[in-house]
């Protein structure tokens, strides 16, 4: 709360009378100060109730007024006069001047002294209660905290600063705002009290400047808009990295000390809930990542996972070329997934070759139109960013995005339902070394021909058919038939170096072979055999995961 000077006239053991300049009596006053100077001017700071006899006014009518307007120009809240030493009466050119600049003129009769004292005990007690202020706010905060989260922090610090309040993600998306003239619950962003003006002083036209001045700031830190009739003060959220998200408060100008005091307060609490909801994020990303690390080493089913955890088929499957840390990798999961709910479906973990995989639900919509003619060509056309790549909705996919924001190249590939999940990552981490950027699997036409050709049920029915009687027969006995004949063929069939890929003796070797021949029915000698069986063990390695199993479409 500020002093006026229509207040200054009331305060005990004032006497004081209005002379002129009545639409300044709301002016402010900071301080009380005596000056009998001809320009005092430079040594004042505005906001002060400037005290005279007289003794420093012009002589002249001109000068007079020049005095008035400059008073009045500096910003001083009134200028009053005690009459009956230097001057018997102000002259009239004195009032004239005040009513055309609205700065109040006083006849005071009150010591000098005791005005000043009554208007610095007057601030030290509003500091005292502002200070009382203050801490009941905050403890009403720290309860709304508790009951209520971030609404009711936000909620409180509107209801108790008399202004408007406002909290965004990191992106600068709304997540909630509140008014002192509504002091209900916090409006959502999408409801209508929160995105229709109400008035001139209500309404997103201040959400949209403290939206551009958050989303300007290069770091964390706080920056006030004064526009002489309202103060904005945007503060980011957050202890170290990046912001969490930003809190932005509007009340009337100038921005009181209290309402700084109560802004950074809600901003810590608001903070510290984000550390808070940070650290189970990133226990929850690490029991997530244990189990799809299961799943891709082959000791977890799919269909586990998905009843173990939220899931959202269709993923796109990300490998990047960097081994990320466990806190960069939600960052950079807040920055590319811009829908909180999206990474309650998202999976993160490191795998033992050094690369990162990140299974992402797939984009269902385009962020960026294609513009018209071909797109640039070479990673330094015009208009190409670092790792631009175009999905098939036209928009720069959320790998592009992802590994243009960590700063490594990376690969891609769409797992249509859980199931292709291993083979999805195969295929992304093979594509994640093929240069720098992201490369999808359905840039490379290849591949993107060999998935359009093969319908997903009918491949893995071939491939259960001529693998069946070598499967059936390790579950009896054993012997890692499968195995073995997939290291013979790869190896172009050099007992050698499938043996010492299997590391197992050649002579072992030799003996499973055989059991393979007699088992399947026909010898490997069969070039038809072979390539039956290169097929049925190398269609998943081959044929890139992601057609739709409903549709047949991509």
């Amino acid at each position: 709360m500020a002093l006026s000077v229509a207040q200054v006239m009331t305060l005990p053991a004032m006497d004081m009378r209005l002379l002129a300049g009545r639409a300044g009596l709301t002016r402010m006053v900071r301080w009380a100060h005596v000056s009998e100077l001809a320009d005092p001017v430079p040594w004042l700071l505005g906001g002060e109730l400037v005290m005279t006899i007289g003794l420093g006014l012009p002589a002249d009518a001109a000068g007079r007024r020049a005095y008035v307007e400059r008073l009045a120009g500096a910003g001083c809240a009134a200028l009053a006069f005690a009459l009956g030493e230097a001057l018997t009466s102000v002259p009239g050119e004195v009032l004239a001047a005040a009513d055309d600049c609205g700065l109040p003129v006083l006849e005071i009769l009150t010591p000098f002294i005791a005005v000043t004292e009554a208007v610095a005990r007057w601030h030290a007690d509003e500091r005292v209660r502002g200070e009382r202020r203050v801490v009941a706010v905050q403890e009403a905060m720290a309860r709304a905290a508790l009951h209520a989260g971030s609404t009711g922090i936000v909620r409180a610090l509107a209801e108790h600063t008399g202004g408007e309040a406002l909290l965004l993600d990191p992106h600068g998306m709304p997540r909630a705002s509140a008014s002192s003239a509504s002091p209900t619950s916090p409006t959502s962003p999408t409801s209508p009290s929160s995105s229709a003006p109400s008035g001139s002083s209500r309404g997103t036209s201040w959400h949209a400047r403290a939206v551009a001045a958050a989303l300007g700031m290069a770091r964390r830190g706080a920056t006030v808009l004064d526009d002489g009739l309202h103060a904005v003060q945007v503060q980011s959220l957050g202890f170290t990295g990046p912001p969490g998200g930003w809190l932005a408060i509007r009340t009337a100008a100038p921005l009181e000390w209290h309402t700084r005091m109560l802004a950074n307060q809600a901003a810590c609490l608001l903070a510290m809930g984000l550390a808070g909801a940070r650290a189970g994020r990133a226990r929850a990303h690490a029991q997530r990542a244990a189990l799809l690390s299961a799943v891709l080493d082959g000791t977890l089913a799919p269909r586990r996972l998905g009843e173990l955890c939220p899931a959202a088929p269709p993923y796109e499957v990300i490998a990047v070329r960097a081994a990320v840390p466990a806190e960069t990798a939600m960052e950079a999961l807040e920055d590319v997934l811009t829908d909180p709910d999206a990474e309650e479906h998202a999976f993160v973990c490191a795998r033992p070759d050094g690369t990162t995989l990140f299974v992402l639900p797939e984009d269902p919509l385009p962020e960026d139109p294609l513009p018209e003619g071909p797109l640039p060509e070479g990673p330094h056309a015009e208009g190409a960013l670092p790792g631009d790549t175009r999905d098939l909705h036209g928009g720069r996919s959320r790998g592009a995005r992802l590994c243009a924001r960590l700063g490594a190249p990376g690969g891609g590939c769409r797992a249509h339902d859980l199931d292709e999940l291993p083979a999805a990552a195969r295929h992304a981490t093979a594509l994640a070394g093929r240069g720098p950027g992201y490369t999808h699997v359905d840039e490379l036409e290849t591949a993107a021909l060999l998935r359009d050709a093969f319908v997903p049920e009918a491949a893995r029915r071939f491939s259960a058919a001529v693998l069946r009687p070598l499967v059936a027969h390790e579950a009896r006995h054993g012997g890692d038939l499968v195995a073995t004949v997939r290291a013979y063929l790869e190896a172009g069939e050099n007992l050698e170096l499938a043996a010492r890929r299997l590391g197992v003796h050649r002579n072992t070797l030799r003996r499973r072979l055989t059991t393979a021949e007699r088992v399947s029915g026909r010898p490997f000698s069969d070039p038809g055999h072979r390539l039956h069986l290169w097929l049925a063990l190398s269609l998943g390695d081959l044929v890139p995961p992601g057609r739709s199993r409903a549709d047949g479409s991509a």
